[in-house]
């Protein structure tokens, strides 16, 4: 860390004071592309206090000098950036934007397109368009969210098309888009995508930064377990674990234990029991987190550590039909074999492999088993597996 980072990022005014000055008015790009460089080395207050002391520098003579820092993307510091130059927004200034957005790099277009979410000028609309799908997901979350501003229905009606494409890959590109437009009309769709999409993880991970998980799970019980499930499902795999944080993790498993346990919350209890005994017994997964999240994670684990699994177990039997959300995970949990054998007369060619696999795992599996999911499986592939189990 340079000598004038330190002072920038520093307690003393004397020393930070000047800097800040200098990084504005020269402006001292190099300066700024180090702290942007050095971010995730630094504190959120600290990132917070070096935004206040930048922005208090800049006035109506000197914010111009900040589209030379816009070569640099930083999420900690787009708050500031934007926020003066809205302050100051002008025809020159809103035309080297629209210029930005066409002809910038990556991180210029970032900025840019955060700053047309404020300054309304249409000719920046299909710029934005072209953004909306950058695999740079802060380029694309700002875009959405401008076009957003905009009022453009057009391509939120498109993203709601990709929820029914049969490429997963689209679907979730529709699902993120939706999220970052933040209309939360879109929630039923994005749920009914989930619940049959093989990326149901991927996409139950994003629906809570439209929605708040808390929320969901209190006004649509049964569809905001399944979410739930399948973040549990994906942690330290889809999505990173320091996201418990967003999805206030801990809360809201403290909430269904502390309330009456029904059959749907037993399995995703007993989905978090084995999920959290993962992360703390494989150092593959916590090795790299700060301090914070790791404990955060074991403060979880010790939470499901007073539960009395025996218990959660018997509750599952309830869920073990096909038209439960939580069929998989039940077969998984649940120790009643004569129930699971029932599964073998359903329609679902996937929960016939799964009862298959798992009645074979209990050591139950009889040739009768087999020849009662073969006779209802038409899928190739499926009775190929079957057969050689």
């Amino acid at each position: 860390m340079s000598e004038n980072l330190k002072k920038l990022t520093g307690k003393n005014p004397k020393d930070f004071e000047p800097v800040a000055y200098s990084l504005i008015n020269m402006p001292d790009v190099d300066l700024f592309k180090e702290l942007v460089d050095k971010e995730d080395y630094l504190y959120d207050f600290i990132k917070q206090n070096v935004s206040k002391r930048l922005e208090k520098v800049c006035n109506k003579d000197n914010y111009r000098n900040l589209l030379q820092l816009l070569k640099y993307y930083s999420p900690s510091y787009e708050d500031f950036i934007i926020s003066v130059l809205v302050k100051y927004a002008n025809e020159d200034l809103t035309d080297s934007m629209l210029d930005l957005i066409e002809n910038g790099n990556e991180d210029e277009k970032t900025y840019c397109a955060k700053y047309f979410s404020f300054i309304k000028d249409p000719l920046a609309i299909e710029y934005l368009k072209d953004n909306a799908y950058s695999e740079n997901s802060y380029l694309s979350s700002n875009s959405i969210s401008a076009l957003s501003s905009f009022g453009e229905r057009e391509i939120y009606n498109e993203a709601i098309a990709k929820l029914k494409s049969d490429d997963e890959f689209e679907q979730l590109s529709g699902a993120k888009f939706l999220v970052s437009y933040g209309d939360k009309s879109a929630y039923n769709a994005i749920i009914e995508t989930i619940k049959t999409s093989s990326f149901a993880e991927h996409i139950a991970t994003e629906l809570p930064y439209l929605i708040n998980l808390k929320e969901i799970i209190g006004s649509d019980k049964t569809n905001g377990l399944f979410i739930l499930n399948n973040i549990i499902n994906g942690l330290g795999e889809v999505s990173a674990l320091s996201q418990v944080f967003d999805f206030e993790l801990y809360e809201i498993l403290e909430n269904l234990i502390k309330g009456s346990i029904t059959s749907e919350i037993a399995v995703v209890l007993l989905n978090a029991i084995d999920k959290f005994e993962t992360l703390t017994e494989n150092d593959e997964y916590l090795f790299d987190e700060t301090k914070d999240t790791k404990q955060e994670i074991y403060d979880i684990k010790n939470l499901l550590s007073e539960l009395n699994k025996n218990e959660l177990i018997k509750l599952t039997d309830e869920e073990l039909n096909q038209d439960s959300l939580f069929v998989f995970n039940a077969l998984e949990f649940s120790q009643n074999i004569q129930k699971m054998r029932e599964l073998l007369n359903s329609n679902n060619q996937t929960i016939l492999l799964k009862t298959v696999e798992i009645l074979k795992t209990h050591g139950v599996l009889s040739a009768d088993d087999k020849n009662i999911a073969l006779e209802k499986v038409s899928n190739e592939d499926i009775k190929n597996i079957i057969l050689a189990i």
